[in-house]
């Protein structure tokens, strides 16, 4: 992400997250951590040392977006720019599939790996989503563990914030008539 400008924090539903950009593209998203500082530190672990600053207009309407995604909007956020460089070849497959899960919806480590044409790769898709810098944007949250288990999850909170991300969403397993009920 060395192309990176700026960053700045922003509310959501779920606490404050953060936000980097480059000239056209989005370098790095982070979900909360359990302080403000502490999302700005991580979010620098995959940018470098950037200044806080005013978003230029069009990561305000993506942090708009984002905002309202975690409200429950159901605005899969898939035509935003992201700034893949550094990012390996392997991970941006992943990402993409990623990308192409709508709100609400689920796909599980393996089935991931078969759409990326790697059936064998389930581990290696969780250790790309594990080291995704867009969350969520990237909606790592939106991938399980088979048999619906909900597998790790990077962001402060582990499974405990995928699953409240996937309750906000509305996701259901199979069937039944929500993750949750």
């Amino acid at each position: 992400m060395a192309g990176a400008l700026g960053f700045c924090l922003f509310d959501t539903a779920i606490g404050a997250c953060a936000i980097a950009w480059s000239e056209a593209a989005i370098a790095a998203v982070q979900l909360p951590e359990s302080t403000r500082a502490g999302t700005a530190a991580r979010l620098q672990r995959y940018t470098g040392a950037l200044p806080e600053s005013d978003p230029p207009a069009w990561v305000q309407e993506a942090i708009v977006r984002i905002q309202a995604l975690l409200q429950g909007a159901r605005d899969d956020l898939a035509d935003l720019p992201l700034d893949f460089s550094g990012v390996p070849a392997f991970h941006q497959r992943v990402y993409a599939i990623a990308r192409a899960i709508p709100p609400g919806e689920l796909l599980t480590y393996g089935e991931v790996a078969r759409r990326v044409g790697e059936p064998g790769a389930a581990r290696a898709v969780g250790q790309a989503l594990g080291h995704n810098p867009f969350a969520p944007v990237v909606p790592c949250h939106r991938v399980l563990a088979a048999g619906g288990r909900s597998g790790g999850f990077s962001a402060e909170g582990g499974a405990l914030t995928k699953l409240r991300m996937l309750e906000i969403e509305g996701a259901r397993l199979g069937g039944a008539p929500g993750l949750f009920d």
